[in-house]
């Protein structure tokens, strides 16, 4: 579809006298039934002192038909229809030649992104809340590799900061050196909550002490105490291996696990850099970077005892991954409540003279809430993200055992729709959204969930084994036999996925793909449906020639289906 806009462009420029760059902004996909690309003339009005109507009209008189591509007025657009014939066989080349690449582009071949993503707090759970940033991330990594570029994913683990100063203190009050070789990441979580429980009602008391001591043992930890950084060390192992077992269920994986314990060596010399260039000022003890002129609060880079800031490991993280990886783009998915934390820190790079921090980009995202609440770990009751996905792959696997008992590899299948289930419905919303999460509506096979496009697919692939034929080669069928209106809706939607893609990724949304899938999903039921009503429209017709295309147009469907749901992260099951 890509080639046919590239060209219809070009036709409308020459057609309008406008710049072809203005054609191409003003562009967009025709409603169904009225052509492939409209070309609104609203805005033209103005300049062209015409009505839309007339300009349109005016357009089209001068639009010189050509390489299968027309243009009619209706009132204030033009619309620019493809011949169906040649649109279908394109298509289906295209499918067919790409396979799992289809929808993808070369377009960003050269260029780096390094996207940072997932980055729990090592000693606590995985929760709930956890799953917007992990799939997100994800997602983006997939959709920034389909477009050509290299992708590097980093897990940015919070393995620093001064609440292991409070678990190093529950460990010497609550805990004993016999159990740390066995000790696990859930009562490491326990022993969290425990001391942040005790420093409270220390609190209410009017006592700091065991604050004191948290710090204490903080400040131990950063100067190499041998005792801090033995339990320590073992805190994160426990945790990692914890973290591991679950990205493993969501089928994530990264380039690289860092935690923020790697940059404190590259703390002085970040200090002194921003020192000699004379950013760093002095206040209430502390030292920060004023950024008044940007309109924001000063960045504060180091406390008045010395100690460094999340600010400072992010500095210190962005210039080693510039200098390692040579970044075009740099993403942080994490919660919108940290937009100040990044524009800040972006722009003390930028003042120190580092340019390409200007493509740091903050990928925010909204709040996942259960019965309208979102716990907090430190104190306690946080939703487990382990207890919904497995919560949701029983559903599924309920479901499964009613509707299909005979079902081959039914366990495997109920985990990955179940995973699936709660993976789609964390990215068919656009990610600043606040999400309301429904346990039992989002494991449904029907509505706009992820068992429904999953059940698509493996819908597709149960017609193809039906079928028990080889497709036929694209040069051997007969496009102008795909000739209902249900058939050319799927063909104009599958020809639309490379760009769909190209959207997501220049507005790192993956809920562009997901709505696009719901999309072909729908047009893909409608057609099936269709079939059930019909003799003459099913897929498996009786005449050779019209199965044969038909067959094309269902495998092309099952290809794109399968590619969306690996863009997001989703297994693509081929029986349910």
């Amino acid at each position: 579809m890509q080639n046919f806009r590239l060209s219809a462009v070009e036709r409308l420029a020459r057609a309008s006298g406008l710049d072809a760059s203005r054609v191409d902004e003003l562009l967009q996909e025709a409603q169904a039934g009225r052509g492939d690309f409209a070309l609104p003339c609203f805005t033209l009005a103005k300049e062209l002192r015409q009505a839309p109507p007339a300009i349109a009209a005016r357009i089209v008189e001068a639009f010189e038909p050509g390489d299968g591509i027309a243009a009619v007025a209706e009132g204030p657009y033009v619309n620019v229809t493809v011949e169906r014939d040649l649109l279908a066989r394109t298509t289906l080349e295209a499918v067919a030649s790409e396979g799992d690449a289809w929808g993808g582009s070369k377009a960003g071949e050269g260029k780096t992104v390094v996207i940072d993503y997932a980055s729990p707090n090592a000693a606590k759970p995985l929760a709930f809340h956890h799953l917007r940033t992990t799939m997100i991330g994800h997602s983006l990594v997939r959709i920034y590799r389909s477009g050509g570029w290299r992708t590097v994913g980093i897990n940015h683990l919070g393995d620093w900061g001064t609440g292991f100063g409070k678990l190093l203190l529950a460990w010497e009050l609550y805990g004993s050196e016999d159990r740390l070789a066995t000790v696990t990441n859930d009562e490491l979580v326990d022993l969290y909550v425990r001391i942040n429980g005790d420093i409270a009602e220390e609190k209410k008391a009017g006592g700091t002490d065991l604050a004191d001591r948290a710090r204490d043992w903080f400040r131990r930890l950063e100067q190499g105490d041998p005792t801090a950084r033995e339990r320590w060390t073992r805190f994160i192992q426990v945790s990692e291996k914890a973290f591991d077992a679950m990205y493993v269920l969501l089928g994530v994986s990264f380039d690289h696990i860092w935690g923020e314990s790697r940059y404190e060596a590259r703390m002085p010399a970040v200090m002194q850099e921003l020192r000699e260039k004379g950013l760093l000022q002095r206040s209430e003890g502390a030292e920060v970077v004023h950024l008044d002129e940007e309109g924001m609060p000063p960045c504060l880079v180091a406390k008045a005892d010395g100690a460094t800031l999340y600010a400072t490991r992010d500095i210190a993280a962005a210039l080693e991954r510039h200098e390692r990886f040579g970044f075009d783009r740099a993403l942080y998915v994490v919660d919108r409540g940290q937009a100040l934390h990044f524009k800040q820190f972006a722009r003390v790079l930028e003042k120190a003279g580092h340019g390409w921090a200007r493509e740091i980009r903050h990928v925010p995202f909204g709040v996942i809430r259960m019965g309208g609440k979102k716990a907090k770990t430190r104190e306690g009751g946080v939703v487990l993200l382990i207890d919904v996905l497995q919560s949701a792959i029983d559903k599924v696997q309920a479901i499964i055992q009613e509707k299909n008992p005979d079902l081959a590899n039914a366990e495997d299948v109920a985990r990955d729709v179940g995973v699936g289930a709660v993976i789609f419905n964390d990215l068919k919303n656009r990610r600043e959204t606040d999400i309301d999460f429904d346990l039992d509506q989002i494991v449904r096979f029907d509505g706009k969930t992820g068992p429904y496009v999953m059940y698509s697919h493996a819908r597709a692939c149960s017609i193809l084994r039906k079928a028990g034929e080889p497709l036929r080669r694209i040069d051997d069928i007969d496009p102008g036999l795909l000739e209902d209106p249900a058939e050319h809706a799927l063909l104009r939607l599958i020809a639309l996925f490379p760009t769909r893609v190209d959207k997501a990724l220049e507005k790192d949304e993956p809920s562009e793909i997901a709505k696009y899938l719901l999309d072909l999903c729908e047009a893909f039921h409608h057609y099936h449906t269709k079939g059930g009503r019909d003799i003459e429209l099913r897929v498996l017709h009786t005449d050779a020639d019209v199965r044969a295309a038909r067959l094309r147009l269902t495998d092309a469907v099952r290809q794109t289906m399968k590619n969306a749901l690996h863009l997001l992260g989703m297994r693509a099951p081929t029986g349910m």
